[in-house]
């Protein structure tokens, strides 16, 4: 059971606090949060569990929004991980986006939905389409009435009818004058290649996310090439699982407009389709850099928005870095950026430059961890393909179309 969600900037500001039970947690929590989480460092990678003195604390970090959520009593971490994730998902479908305006501009929508979504600290409807019913998202009109008559709510006086329904995600009398579904594949590459240049670890986390604009109750079934590649897999609600846990095969009744159907992960790949060779040598108070970027193994479509970024270390006074292909550029944070795009064809992409350390110094001692971005398009790197789409229960032949995106997650390459 959960006590009170906050949802922090990223000064760390209370932008919004939702009490859920009769006992009250004090904001004191959040200061403790926030010196907690710049003690760590780097707030991407905090423990998504903390356990305070007097609490358990639960966060996700969001756009730079941090959805935090407290307890005292003993529950299923996942549950209270899960749930956040759903209300960061809501509000930056309802706000167009998630950023410290949006929710201070609708302030009033952010906390009827949370209204909605939790009820005395226990999860109750998180279903977009229902919420939509329930709560209208904001627009130009209803922020007018809401000045012209005073009344700020957009909230429904109907309860919606498919909270009764067996299949609660989606409305019965949804019509489209086309019919047309569109499943894509997203995967993320996670890696860490070590000093020495060797692959310690390479797996894939993929999403598939489908975009259905489909009239009445359209019964789906999915299926893949390759099941047998997949791992830790998660379903959306609609899937039913009997047929899965039998023959491998989605099969599913999906909710109207865009959801993630499924996510998996594709582990121990073998390599990567990029390779980044870093060499620092470092004398007499400099540490000289070169640093090779190109193709290790060509996946036969287009690599680009290529970019290498690494964090200089604290005893680097000053940084002189350039590169014969894309631009590199220095942050105030002490972040180098380069961006190559597309690796030409005629060169391999380097940059090589000079750091001056601080005085007394004479080698450099800590060394940069480069994080490397990528993108794919027309690829799933993982080996997943879909095999083919029934659909049934629709009026006219639909239109199906099918895509796939890889692109660089956490690809980390020591030095």
């Amino acid at each position: 059971m959960l006590q009170c969600i906050f949802l922090l900037s990223d000064s760390g500001e209370v932008m919004l606090e939702k009490q859920l039970t009769g006992h009250r947690v004090d904001r004191s929590i959040c200061d403790w949060f926030w010196e907690h989480a710049i003690s760590q460092g780097d707030s991407s990678k905090l423990q998504s569990v903390i356990a305070t003195p007097t609490h358990y604390l639960f966060q996700i970090l969001r756009e730079g929004i941090t959805f935090l959520a407290c307890t005292q009593v003993e529950m299923q971490p996942l549950m209270a991980i899960e749930f956040l994730c759903r209300v960061a998902d809501v509000l930056s479908d309802y706000l167009g986006g998630l950023n410290e305006d949006l929710i201070k501009d609708n302030f009033v929508i952010v906390y009827e939905l949370l209204d909605e979504m939790i009820d005395n600290g226990f999860p109750l409807t998180t279903e977009p389409n229902i919420l939509r019913e329930m709560i209208a998202p904001p627009n130009l009109v209803s922020k007018v009435l809401s000045v012209v008559t005073g009344n700020s709510s957009n909230m429904s006086d109907t309860l919606p009818g498919t909270t009764a329904s067996c299949v609660p995600w989606r409305t019965a009398d949804t019509k489209y004058t086309n019919n047309e579904v569109y499943v894509d594949l997203v995967e993320e590459m996670d890696a860490i290649i070590n000093r020495d240049g060797v692959l310690v670890k390479c797996e894939i986390y993929g999403e598939v996310q489908v975009n259905s604009h489909l009239s009445g109750l359209p019964d789906l079934t999915l299926s893949f090439a390759n099941p047998s590649i997949l791992d830790d897999i998660r379903f959306h609600p609609c899937v039913r699982y009997r047929p899965w846990e039998s023959h491998q095969v989605l099969s599913f009744v999906p909710p109207d407009g865009q959801f993630k159907l499924m996510s998996y992960r594709v582990r121990k790949l073998k390599s990567t389709p990029i390779y980044v060779k870093p060499q620092l040598t470092s004398d007499a108070g400099t540490c000289r850099i070169s640093l090779l970027v190109g193709i290790r193994n060509d996946p036969g479509k287009m690599i680009d928005s290529i970019t290498v970024q690494f964090q200089l270390p604290p005893c680097i006074l000053s940084a002189d870095l350039s590169s014969n292909h894309g631009t590199v550029n220095i942050l105030s944070n002490k972040k180098c950026s380069w961006s190559i795009g597309r690796i030409p064809k005629d060169k391999t992409p380097s940059m090589s430059g000079t750091f001056v350390l601080e005085t007394g110094l004479e080698r450099l001692h800590v060394f940069p961890t480069f994080q490397v971005g990528f993108r794919i398009m027309g690829i799933a790197l993982s080996g997943v393909k879909i095999d083919k789409l029934d659909l049934k229960n629709l009026p006219n032949r639909p239109y199906k179309g099918f895509r796939a995106l890889t692109r660089a997650g956490d690809f980390e390459v020591r030095s």
